[in-house]
């Protein structure tokens, strides 16, 4: 099996080693976590409040978005895969990638692009640009209303921001295309697969498991 990356977690071996080119200790956790979920059979999905909202306001978001920029964008259900990652974008433009993150409340919502800035979204974002020969990537923070049976013990009017001027709601944050950042990334996949296939030969050593 060849290994391919998700975009949405190229950000956990893209951190350097000793070496540039070397892997660092969290990214070979991540690459073994990865072996042991493929020996194992399992998958395991995080799922918190903070996704669960992202989930179910992702139209609503797109939807502000749309409004504030008196747009027409639609949800992309394609997924594409190249030789090293693999993702689905949430919004594919003509010239460009956007990618939707729905904040949780109103004291989690960057008011300013720099507060916006964040290297895992990023990466996430060079892999997106990757796939879809892109030359740029956009975050768009939105602020939605949270879903009530969400907010939990927390106050309402942190949630309840409909009322609040929808331009107010969308902070962006651009980032271009740069093929030097792109030969990094098949660099780092290429290492993580050879760890990838260390690991799992290691644990059919240690357990004499026959061959995967």
């Amino acid at each position: 099996m060849k290994l391919t990356i998700r975009a949405s977690a190229l950000s956990s071996i893209m951190t350097d080693g000793k070496g540039k080119d070397e892997l660092s200790v969290g990214a070979k956790t991540y690459i073994a976590k990865m072996a042991k979920e493929f020996i194992y059979g399992y998958d395991e999905r995080v799922s918190n409040k903070y996704m669960e909202k992202g989930l179910r306001v992702e139209d609503a978001s797109i939807d502000l978005l749309n409004a504030v920029r008196l747009t027409s964008y639609a949800k992309n259900t394609e997924r594409r895969t190249n030789d090293w990652i693999t993702g689905e974008a949430d919004i594919v433009d003509t010239d460009k990638i956007i990618d939707i993150k729905s904040s949780w409340c109103l004291t989690t919502f960057p008011v300013l692009a720099d507060q916006g800035e964040d290297k895992g979204y990023e990466w996430q974002g060079r892999a997106y640009m990757m796939l879809w020969d892109k030359p740029k990537f956009e975050i768009a923070y939105c602020l939605v209303s949270t879903p009530e049976d969400l907010i939990g013990w927390e106050s309402p009017l942190l949630h309840n921001v409909d009322h609040i001027h929808r331009n107010l709601r969308v902070t962006t944050v651009q980032y271009e295309r740069d093929a030097t950042l792109e030969e990094k990334i098949k660099v780092k996949v290429n290492a993580a697969r050879d760890y990838y296939a260390q690991v799992i030969q290691e644990i059919n050593q240690q357990h004499k498991h026959g061959n995967y």
